[in-house]
């Protein structure tokens, strides 16, 4: 019959032996680890050089500003695309969703209208081939001041933005641009760009934007 005192020594005995397999893992784990860092940092050397292997802390910061931005990298290559487009009263801004046309209303309606003018058709000709050759989802997006309107043919300004976008999203069409990447929107006064207090400010909101999703 066993001793308390033998009970006690076989116990200890078994946990040594759970702490050394433990410590077996760990020490495994860890040059399993150490042997992978060395292998990318010998082909990193093999492909770019003596700091190939090297990640910069900024280079970190940047992928994850991107990554939590919600922006593709692919964005970046569609700027150069419109930086020699010269078209009075058509700027172009990009943002998180991707790249945004902006059209002043006078360029292409009359006050009041959803019709457009034969210099609003040309400016849309001018921007066809630019979009005829983008490949992602092009969203037609009408806006107007805060001033109502209340007419047979447009009770609001939600009837108003949106009748024009779809009058450019049918002109777009008609110039072959494809139009299962067409949409058209009426956000009538609710997106402004600059404050309805003043007269620069309410011109400036009265827009058509063409928002280009990257596929």
């Amino acid at each position: 019959m066993l001793t308390p005192m033998a009970v006690d020594g076989d116990g200890d005995s078994w946990l040594m032996s759970y702490l050394d397999v433990l410590t077996l893992l760990i020490t495994l784990f860890v040059l399993l680890l150490s042997l992978s860092g060395n292998g990318l940092a010998s082909q990193g050397a093999r492909h770019g050089g003596e700091s190939a292997a090297f990640i910069s802390p900024q280079a970190v910061a940047a992928a994850h500003m991107v990554a939590s931005s919600g922006l593709r990298p692919r964005h970046d290559g569609l700027q150069p695309r419109f930086s020699g487009l010269d078209i009075e009263g058509v700027s172009v801004d990009q943002g998180q969703q991707g790249i945004t046309l902006r059209i002043d209303d006078n360029l292409l309606f009359d006050s009041g209208q959803a019709s457009l003018t034969g210099q609003g058709r040309e400016v849309l000709s001018r921007l066809r081939d630019i979009l005829g050759n983008f490949e992602g989802d092009v969203s037609v997006e009408g806006h107007t001041d805060s001033i109502p309107i209340a007419t047979a043919q447009f009770p609001s300004n939600w009837e108003l933005s949106s009748a024009r976008a779809i009058a450019v999203l049918r002109y777009l069409s008609e110039l072959d641009v494809s139009t299962e990447r067409l949409r058209a929107v009426g956000y009538a006064e609710t997106r402004p760009l600059k404050s309805n207090e003043t007269a620069e400010g309410r011109a400036a909101n009265r827009r058509v934007e063409l928002l280009l999703h990257q596929g």
